[in-house]
């Protein structure tokens, strides 16, 4: 390496901005650093804090780059022509290196998307922000931009530069407040941060990337560099035909997941299954019980495993906890060949305050209020997005879109939508702020909401949205152009709540609260609902779903059988949470498994095998899921024999359907002789009977069919005497043959 003389007395670098270099504070850094034209010559600046010499070297030949005087790091000088070179650095113990110059590289940002993020207005953000490996200008690298609007300086901090932010400050792309920068040599799996100064001109902690597509594990909190593109998927066939297994007339019955605790791998340190291991595993097992959808807790990357996914950082980053990106592919792709839907909870309400995150990202409060009445959500300490700026409700709906398409994931469950929807929720007077009309109804939420739903069913085709939504909120599941929010489907949680209530209930009291198992029947068309057992209802001193149940241990399991045979019986698509299936005795615990070794033992095989029986009658039938949303699918046959707990209704699918009736036994007295009416004249088959041996009861009921009688009962011309086990639910269904 040649040793440089003093600065060149024509160098187009004054000693201010010199200083400004070495300081971190230049606010337009590719106007000096790189290749720069100057009185005819083109001159090379540089920063390398580590250099005690530095030259450009074209061709091989290396042409030196002099200090700066009084200004360590700082090296400037002219080159032969504009053309690619590398900086080749020596230190003062005579150690040398060589690397690409970011600052010779031109912009990646093309006008079209500059155009649209500036409007605020680009549907697919992570195409264009966000850490992508790339070829630029003949030569491999990672293209890195960010949204920061407000801050004076954006750097990247990496290996690469020491974690140095005064190294690689990042190029501002006009008026759309994206800072941007293309750095040679990094690639795949390389962690990375930003380093901001913000707007009132403070160096601030270093941020991890809103677009990250991979993150550092848990408790690091760096963003990774993840090259997403490239997968080849093996679901093509599923993908042309999904619409038909997400419609309103489908038989749908969600296994809800958190991934982190359904199977662990005690020899190796209790750690959770990779996504991989999950995609034979979990799969196998949920298309085995006859399940039609897979519901995964957030799988967004998240800092506190205790927040199950519910507090994200990073939205766009599937959680390292299990894997890369394109093992979390591989697991969507097996569920699709083995003919299972893939649905995500998706939480678009409120992000944590951590320091690395969202939270003034850059020195103002850029993605939530500012106002706390408006901007932190007391329940949970979290902060609520600004949905009214433009930026922010592209960001959000950008991350749905990049789910649905990038993963192929055939719904978004989206998490506490009724805060979303009220701004006094959970709040005291004075405590917010109404709306420009005086009331409590958030506009903005409301917008992004329907917004998200028309786009993303508009843009990706045979897809499902659906809400958790506890308000009585009108037209959470109607069409945006009929003045609803647009959601495929919504949570039923207030037949979760009154159902759960009643059946708690020791059965001589259940007399006295007959309606809470018929209520819902009063609105269960106004909305396409699904029926949510869901990990809510069996964490935090609630219990497991075994324990809710009254009664000794044998009437506990034969009311919970029960009570699955009303919820699969009764319309609306289904939701259980994993444990659930087994009837464990624990309630679930984030930080280990599933009870598996509860499934060793008869009574909990049994309900296990209910749950199996039930999905497959279910998806077999079709009149107990084709009206699943409609009145027309359903008729009451006996709603008020509230003495004998007994419930009875007709299900109805197309024309040709054979019908099915659904009696349930609430009390713990056999009822023989029980005559029902039944729509249809001849024999019924006595489907599901949840007292069979099998399923841990004794066997009792109607020896496998019932003929009828013509004798009116029930408002029907036809009926038959059953035996009614104590505390069960039947199903039959009407044998044409």
């Amino acid at each position: 390496m040649t040793d440089a003389s003093a600065p060149h007395p024509q160098a187009p670098l004054s000693h201010e901005t010199a200083q400004q270099i070495a300081h971190g504070a230049l606010h337009d850094p590719f106007a000096i650093l790189g290749p720069q034209d100057h009185a005819g010559q083109v001159w090379v600046t540089a920063y390398d804090p580590g250099a005690s010499a530095l030259e450009a070297v074209m061709d091989g030949t290396g042409h030196p780059l002099q200090p700066v005087d009084g200004v360590p790091g700082v090296f400037c000088g002219p080159v032969p022509a504009r053309a690619p070179y590398m900086l080749r650095g020596r230190n003062a113990a005579g150690e040398t290196w060589e690397h690409e110059d970011p600052y010779r590289f031109g912009p990646v940002i093309g006008e079209m998307d500059e155009y649209l993020l500036a409007e605020g207005t680009h549907q697919r953000v992570w195409k264009v922000l966000g850490a992508h490996v790339m070829d630029h200008e003949g030569v491999r690298g990672t293209h890195f931009a960010v949204w920061a609007p407000n801050a004076r300086r954006v750097s990247v901090v990496c290996d690469y530069n020491s974690w140095d932010g005064r190294r690689n400050p990042m190029r501002l792309r006009g008026s759309t407040g994206v800072w941007e920068i293309f750095i040679p040599g990094i690639g795949e799996g390389a962690a990375y941060k930003y380093e901001l100064i913000g707007a009132q001109g403070q160096l601030m902690a270093q941020k991890a990337d809103p677009v990250g597509f991979g993150s550092q594990h848990p408790p690091e909190t760096a963003s990774v560099v993840r090259d997403i593109a490239g997968y080849g998927w093996h679901d093509g066939k599923w993908m042309k035909s999904r619409s038909a297994s997400n419609a309103h007339d489908a038989p749908i019955s969600v296994y809800e997941v958190h991934l982190g605790s359904w199977k662990r791998i005690a020899e190796e340190g209790n750690r959770p299954l990779s996504y991989k291991e999950a995609a034979v595993e979990l799969v196998g097992y949920a298309r085995d019980m006859g399940f039609t959808h897979i519901e995964f807790l957030p799988i967004s990357e998240h800092p506190f495993d205790g927040s199950w996914g519910y507090q994200p950082i990073g939205l766009f980053a599937p959680t390292i906890r299990h894997g890369p990106p394109h093992e979390f592919r591989d697991l969507v792709d097996a569920a699709h060949k083995a003919g299972l839907g893939v649905i995500l909870d998706w939480v678009p309400g409120h992000f944590p305050a951590d320091v690395h995150g969202l939270a003034q990202f850059d020195g103002t409060a850029l993605y939530e209020h500012a106002d706390p009445r408006e901007g932190f959500h007391q329940d949970w300490n979290t902060m609520i997005y600004n949905f009214g700026r433009t930026e922010v409700a592209n960001f959000l709906i950008s991350n749905a879109l990049y789910w649905l398409e990038e993963y192929h994931v055939d719904g978004l469950r989206v998490d506490a939508v009724a805060s979303m929807l009220y701004r006094d929720y959970s709040r005291e007077e004075g405590q917010w702020i109404p709306n420009k009309d005086g009331g409590r109804e958030n506009y903005e939420a409301i917008s992004l909401l329907q917004r998200t739903n028309m786009i993303c069913y508009g843009e990706v085709p045979g897809i499902l949205t659906a809400a958790e939504e506890s308000t009585s909120f009108p037209g959470v599941s109607k069409p945006v152009d009929a003045g609803g929010l647009g959601f495929g489907f919504k949570w039923n949680m207030g037949w979760m709540n009154d159902t759960l209530d009643y059946i708690e209930r020791e059965p001589v009291h259940r007399k006295h609260h007959h309606h809470q198992m018929t209520f819902g029947i009063h609105y269960a068309f106004s909305e396409n609902f699904i029926l949510p057992i869901s990990h809510d209802e069996v964490v935090h001193g609630k219990g497991s779903m075994l324990t809710k149940m009254p009664g000794l241990e044998g009437d506990k399991f034969a009311n919970l059988r029960a009570y699955y045979g009303f919820m699969w019986g009764h319309p609306g698509k289904k939701l259980l949470f994993m444990g659930c299936e087994i009837a464990q005795w624990s309630e679930w615990n984030y930080k280990d498994q599933i009870d598996w070794k509860a499934a060793e033992y008869h009574t909990h095989a049994g309900v296990q095998r209910l749950v199996r029986d039930l999905n497959h009658l279910y998806r077999e039938t079709p009149s107990l899921y084709l009206k699943d949303c409609e009145p027309g699918g359903f008729e009451w046959l006996e709603a008020n024999d509230m003495d004998n707990s007994i419930y009875a209704w007709v299900r109805r699918g197309g024309p040709g359907d054979p019908p099915a009736v659904v009696v349930c036994n609430f009390t713990p007295v056999e009822r023989s002789g029980y005559r029902v009416g039944l729509p249809l004249p001849g024999r019924w088959r006595e489907a599901l009977n949840t007292d069979a041996e099998p399923y841990g009861g004794q066997g009792r009921g109607n020896m496998g069919s019932v003929t009828t009688e013509e004798k009116d009962w029930h408002g029907q011309d036809h009926s038959a005497p059953l035996t009614l086990p104590p505390l069960s639910t039947i199903i039959l269904v009407h044998d044409e043959d």
